[in-house]
């Protein structure tokens, strides 16, 4: 019979705390997800992202969901948010991939998960380099270093184009103030003051963006006619 792997601290920790809760409790699912996080960490990035949400480690003595990760999940605050931020990426941007997993399984390292979604939500690479960083990562399904690589020279590329870096600062900027704008819907006592200033700082950003190259302005007008 082959002898068992040891437990690490960690393993152990949150096993003596399942052993306490209820196995259909929120938290115990939480757990049982860290614990399996080697072999999958899609349920646990999901798990952690109602856990932030949904403020869940109030009820559980924390005071912060840090601390909670930290100290119950034992896992640090910035793998937590790499976790989070990329099952959500996933969610939103290839739900076919969340709905294939089991037959994907593994999917592609969370950390390479995290990267694609900087190039797409924080516009670090143009439309082509994220479509080429995305089949590397995806469909070719390579190592994390190998994206990693990848998308550092893609980004040394961009950085080194002082054209091509004032339009990621411009797309950056418009998609700062689209949020914006868009949460001070909710927040009339403040859409009063600062509606109009935003608007004509959007407008300038768009005749910025269309100087710089026509056919991102015509995507442009296309996304807020979507809106």
């Amino acid at each position: 019979m082959p002898e068992q792997t040891p437990k690490t601290k960690s393993e152990q920790h949150i096993e003596d705390i399942m052993q306490q809760l209820d196995p259909a409790s929120e938290r115990y699912r939480v757990l049982n997800s860290a614990r399996r996080f080697k072999s999958s960490w899609v349920d646990l990035g999901e798990e952690l992202l109602k856990v932030n949400q949904e403020h869940l480690y109030r009820n559980w003595g924390y005071e912060s969901f840090e601390d909670y990760c930290t100290q119950e999940v034992r896992i640090k605050k910035p793998t937590a948010l790499k976790l989070t931020r990329a099952y959500n990426y996933l969610a939103k941007e290839e739900p076919e991939l969340l709905s294939r997993q089991a037959e994907l399984n593994p999917l592609p390292d969370y950390r390479t998960v995290d990267l694609l979604r900087q190039a797409r939500q924080e516009e670090q690479l143009s439309v082509e380099q994220y479509d080429a960083l995305r089949k590397t990562a995806l469909e070719q399904a390579r190592s994390h270093p190998t994206v990693l690589k990848q998308f550092k020279e893609m980004t040394a590329a961009t950085n080194s184009d002082p054209q091509a870096e004032r339009m990621r600062h411009c797309k950056s900027a418009l998609s700062a103030t689209r949020r914006l704008l868009s949460s001070l819907e909710n927040l009339s006592h403040l859409s009063d003051a600062y509606q109009v200033p935003l608007i004509e700082l959007l407008e300038l950003l768009e005749r910025e963006i269309a100087e710089q190259d026509p056919q991102e302005s015509t995507s442009a007008e296309h996304d807020n006619a979507s809106q």
